[in-house]
């Protein structure tokens, strides 16, 4: 069934769909989590920690919304604070220095945009990471689970490949806020779902992510076992390239986006 991009979002949203939690769990064995930023406190909205997919050892960085009242506000409904970023950037680097590829799991509606975060340096935070990101000297697949928010996002999705469930949303605000800037009218969100063009399919057409994967199946075994599988093939191909050759690939793959495709 193909649904508007409207449906689309209200699908990537729901509380049913599995969490970055889920997918780590399933798809990585051995698992072990890694806490805090070194500089203010642990944030339970990224997950962050080492272990295997299949015999590859990896650093897996997942936003988690939670699926439970009680999870979702221990996890801030799955938008970060600065020292969420933090804490992803300091395990990347680790990962850099240690070789192992890094696996990003993204999940939220967008980075916490409350006063402690701004006192905490959100835009910082998210900068720094875009920035160190594109110079990281390991393989980094991002893969868009469920809503894929503004600069929230984007902070974990500098990669050299990007894939997006294909009930999944990506975008530079939410329909809602784009409505409500454009037209002061929040109501007209199915309209601004249309013109954004966040959807699995427009964003593959779009040049914006690599691989749309299906969802049949989603949250069995079999599902997370063709992604596992998808996932470990990718990283032994980008192995292949030196640090040099997989840095300029990932610097041209953003410099060519909004490029015009005639």
């Amino acid at each position: 069934m193909i649904l508007g991009a409207y449906e689309t979002v209200k699908t990537a949203r729901s509380g049913q769909r599995p969490t970055g939690a889920d997918y780590v769990r399933n798809t990585i064995s051995g698992f072990f989590e890694l806490h805090g930023d070194r500089r203010f406190r642990d944030d339970p909205a990224i997950l962050g920690g080492v272990g295997y997919l299949k015999d590859l050892p990896v650093t897996v960085i997942a936003i988690d919304k939670g699926h439970t009242a009680k999870e979702r506000i221990a996890r801030n409904f799955g938008a970060p604070n600065p020292e969420g970023y933090r804490k992803a950037l300091r395990l990347m680097k680790q990962a850099e220095k240690f070789h192992r590829p890094v696996l990003c799991y993204v999940d939220t509606s967008g980075a916490y945009c409350g006063i402690g975060a701004e006192e905490r340096g959100q835009g910082q935070a998210i900068a720094e990471n875009l920035m160190e990101m594109m110079a990281l000297k390991t393989p980094v697949i991002s893969v868009l689970i469920g809503e894929g928010g503004s600069g929230g996002a984007l902070a974990l999705g500098v990669a050299d490949r990007v894939w997006m469930m294909e009930n999944a949303v990506y975008s530079v605000i939410s329909p809602e806020g784009c409505a409500s800037i454009l037209w002061k009218d929040a109501s007209r969100a199915p309209q601004a779902a249309e013109q954004l063009q966040l959807t699995a399919s427009c964003c593959l057409k779009n040049g914006i992510v690599e691989s749309v994967v299906p969802e049949d199946g989603l949250g069995s075994p079999d599902f997370y076992g063709r992604l596992t599988d998808a996932l470990y093939d990718e990283f032994v191909s980008l192995r292949t390239l030196s640090a040099t050759e997989l840095t300029h690939r990932r610097y041209e793959r953003f410099r060519a986006m909004g490029r015009r495709r005639d």
